[in-house]
């Protein structure tokens, strides 16, 4: 390749069906999600115009997402990040009334987090996928476990039923979802 060549870029290009715009403001809520193949983090709502606002950020293999009351919490390849808003109430910018800002990082190493949630008592619960249970972070370690499948006979990292999803239930983890019911 002649090193004056360029590589074009594809250009991302998002569209709405023509039900959401009035959809979100109705709900009167922007969506934040992330995709781990391309490792974007999306916030997408309303401009003070009512057309398509789409802001991103990239982190590398972010997947699990979740709200706070005042924030949200992302994994990705090797940190959970914990993000708050940092406007007062009332406050705004240039049309918009959150800002969330990355406030701390947790370095967990490669623990494939798919889905999180906060309890009852604020605390944050992940699906740890590679070492197949649910976990909670941990100041001494990479995590804290707090339950794995009966069928997991120990913890080791070989990701061996793909635990991947987590539901609550008045505030506590009810239930999960895995590929398989394997112990290898």
């Amino acid at each position: 390749m002649d090193t004056n060549e360029t590589i074009a870029v594809p250009a991302l290009e998002i569209t709405a069906s023509r039900q959401m715009l009035s959809w979100l403001a109705e709900q009167q809520l922007a969506i934040a999600l992330t995709t781990y193949q391309i490792g974007k983090l999306y916030f997408i709502g309303l401009k003070p115009d009512n057309g398509l606002s789409v802001f991103e950020r990239s982190f590398n293999r972010c997947m699990g997402l979740c709200s706070t009351p005042n924030g949200l919490y992302m994994s990705s390849l090797y940190q959970v990040w914990r993000f708050e808003n940092v406007f007062e109430l009332g406050q705004q910018q240039d049309g918009y009334d959150r800002l969330f800002v990355p406030q701390m990082g947790y370095t967990t190493g490669d623990l494939d987090i798919h889905d999180m949630a906060v309890d009852s008592e604020g605390r944050l619960v992940f699906v740890n996928t590679l070492f197949s249970c649910l976990a909670t972070l941990s100041e001494m370690h990479s995590f804290k476990p707090l339950w794995h499948p009966s069928f997991i006979s120990k913890l080791a990292a070989e990701d061996r039923c793909h635990l991947n999803g987590l539901a609550m239930k008045d505030g506590q983890p009810a239930y999960v979802t895995a590929v398989s019911q394997s112990d290898v």
